[in-house]
């Protein structure tokens, strides 16, 4: 505050003149925020030293200039001075005459600054000038900042009462206007109420001691009382848009969350691949480097596996017919796990159709939207949590997939070392064991590759949701511009959009229920594996039997070679054993997860069944609502019928009555 003070009286001596000793004592006193120069009468030289001072100077929010008998010049000077500054808000010229050049200078400031929200303009002048009045009510029609103005006792006319209200049309940030003890007559209220319809912010107007008609100040009232629920309307749809926005930003930052979670799961299921694939070709190497150790030895022993040859084609008979039942059991599985998962399918597809039913009966509930998306909101968690627990399901289903593989490459490769040992003929069968491991690694891509599949379906679904969050944006915003002429458009766009969202839900639903299906056929295929696993280590187990005997036979120098086979053998079938009960605690896990799946669903049900009623509640209120409504608009349409015949014939009274009296038309009686 004393460099204010000092910069004013440096400008007063650089203009010539001595700064005022009432406004230095003032200043001394002021607090911050707030220049109170009321009651003193300020000079030309003090007014441009203000003027200069505040166009840059943003430590007054509140300026009070009333009863300061200011000049014409002065009043100029200070106001030039505002019209660049952005600080003040509230601009007091109460009691300072002003006539043709205030009103002149008060519109330039209208049109030039942006940030004065309420200005007094009481006891002044402003409307005995027309012309000059006329360039006030242009720059108040260009204005977009101020909020609350003070014309009382301004001396305006019918004319400046016409001017202000086109003024009024054009103006879009006036809230309350203030228009008592002035001359405006009949025909400026008239005017006034005509240009009201076209104003959305103004909400008070006071227009007491102006010898306006009763009926034109209750047709002021109504449309202030329009406005007013208009306002009421725009602050809830900011408030909705509001807490729309925060569920936006809440629902992309899950998104995310959930999108790196996957992402990273991926990367350690990828590393976790890559070494177990390092660790099977280390042993495979080693495991090469023993076979060709051997083969010295299976080279000597094959001239005496020539005579067994014909007893293991009985024996290769016997298998084929064992593993062709074994086929014929099989195919009995797959079909009736077919069958139970077309029924489920079924279940599933006629329990979504009941949701769509009962969900497309939400969109008749359009007042209230914020709890059925609350409602929604929760729909949601609970889905994301099946999600995580799918997702849960799938790793577990991928790591016993990968200690499958590798224990089924270890078996296998100690069979062929077995079989290796007594026949060099059965490397066709080594061959067919190699195609299958392939076919599981080729499985295995597959199911790497629907993975990915996944993941990419869930970037769509997260793209789709911030679309339709952005859709929903933009309808929000569409409805705040729209929402006092259209209510009807505005309802019906919410319906739709609910609509949409729903059926993003459905959509969702359908998606989980297919991701629940390919799981169960990926436990199902991994369970045909398991018995083909279990079949071929029973054909290998049988052949090693029948060479076990057969060399006894031939030669006892083999005895203690055969003893070691038989024990490795023994070692892969415990092996074996221990897999197929690993095998069984996962398929009882994932029974487990198919009740839990059961109670969800239940849970699912009992939740549209209470959105049901809830609808069928919020129907009646609307039918009631609606009636309602049709009663007011039937009643304001009878009393806008008695208002327009009350000013039809207030019209021919004044039209006779002025054609009786001509020499009372300039001056309208009071």
């Amino acid at each position: 505050m004393e460099d204010f003070r000092r910069s004013y009286s440096r400008l007063c001596q650089e203009s010539g003149a001595e700064p005022q000793e009432a406004v230095l004592q003032r200043l001394h006193e002021q607090r911050r925020g707030r220049l109170d120069l009321a009651a003193q009468s300020l000079t030309v030289d003090t007014c441009g030293a203000l003027g200069r001072l505040l166009r840059t100077e943003a430590l007054f929010t509140e300026l009070v200039l009333s009863d300061c008998m200011l000049s014409e010049e002065g009043a100029r000077l200070l106001l030039q001075g505002l019209c660049s500054n952005s600080a003040v808000r509230l601009l007091d010229l109460k009691g300072n005459n002003l006539q043709a050049a205030g009103a002149e200078a008060l519109g330039k400031l209208l049109q030039q600054n942006k940030s004065i929200q309420s200005l007094t303009l009481e006891w002044n002048n402003l409307g005995a000038w027309e012309d000059a009045f006329a360039t006030f009510c242009a720059g108040l029609g260009a204005n977009v900042a101020l909020l609350q103005l003070d014309l009382r006792n301004n001396q305006i006319s019918h004319r400046g009462a016409e001017e202000l209200a086109l003024a009024l049309r054009s103006n879009a940030s006036l809230q309350r206007l203030d228009l008592r003890w002035n001359n405006v007559g009949l025909l400026g209220g008239r005017a006034l109420v005509n240009c009201l319809p076209s104003n959305r912010t103004l909400w008070s107007l006071e227009l007491a001691g102006n010898n306006v008609p009763g009926d034109i100040l209750r047709a002021v009232e109504q449309a202030m009382g329009h406005n007013q629920d208009r306002q009421g309307a725009f602050r809830e749809s900011q408030a909705r848009t509001h807490v729309l926005s925060k569920e936006i930003q809440n629902l992309r930052q899950e998104k995310s969350k959930q999108f790196l979670d996957l992402m990273e799961t991926i990367d350690k299921q990828r590393e976790e691949m890559v070494q177990s694939s390092r660790t099977s070709a280390a042993r495979v190497a080693q495991l090469q480097e023993a076979l060709g150790e051997r083969h010295s030895v299976i080279n000597a022993l094959t001239a005496k596996l020539q005579m067994t040859e014909a007893a293991l084609a009985l024996s290769e008979q016997k298998v084929q017919a064992l593993g062709e039942l074994l086929a014929a059991a099989e195919q009995e599985k797959q079909s009736l796990s077919q069958k139970q998962s077309k029924e489920r399918r079924l279940e599933q597809q006629e329990a979504a159709e009941r949701e769509s039913k009962l969900l497309r009966d939400l969109s008749a509930a359009n007042e209230k939207n914020l709890l059925l998306r609350n409602q929604v909101g929760e729909l949601e968690q609970r889905v994301k949590a099946q999600q995580e627990q799918l997702f849960q399901s799938r790793e577990a289903l991928t790591t016993s997939s990968a200690e499958l593989k590798v224990r089924a490459v270890q078996a296998e490769e100690r069979l062929e070392m077995e079989k290796r040992r007594f026949k060099q003929g059965l490397e066709d069968a080594e061959h067919l064991r190699c195609k299958e491991v392939e076919h599981m690694t080729r499985h295995m891509e597959e199911s790497e590759r629907a993975m990915h599949e996944r993941v990419q379906r869930l970037e769509a679904m997260r793209l789709s949701l911030e679309e339709e969050l952005s859709r929903l944006k933009a309808a929000a915003l569409s409805e705040r511009s729209q929402a006092e002429e259209e209510l009807i458009k505005a309802k019906n766009q919410v319906r739709l959009e609910e609509q949409q969202r729903l059926g993003h839900l459905e959509e969702k639903l359908r998606l989980l229920a297919q991701a629940r299906d390919e799981a169960q056929g990926a436990c199902l295929q991994q369970k045909q594996a398991v018995a083909e696993a279990q079949a071929r280590a029973g054909q290998l187990g049988l052949q090693v039997e029948g060479l076990r005997r057969r060399l006894e036979e031939l030669q006892q120098e083999l005895s203690s070679k055969e003893e070691e086979k038989v024990a490795e053998v023994a070692r892969v079938r415990v092996e074996l054993q221990e897999q197929i009960g690993r095998l069984q605690a996962e398929l009882a896990a994932q029974n487990g997860l198919r009740e839990k799946v059961a109670a969800l669903e239940r849970q699912l049900k009992v939740i549209a069944s209470d959105h049901r009623e809830a609808l069928l509640d919020r129907e009646s209120e609307n039918a009631s609502l609606r009636e309602k409504l049709r009663l007011k608009e039937a009643e304001m349409a009878r009393i806008r019928d008695e208002e327009a015949h009350r000013a039809s014939c207030l019209q021919n009274a004044v039209l006779a009555y002025v054609q009786g009296s001509p020499l009372r038309t300039l001056s309208p009686h009071k």
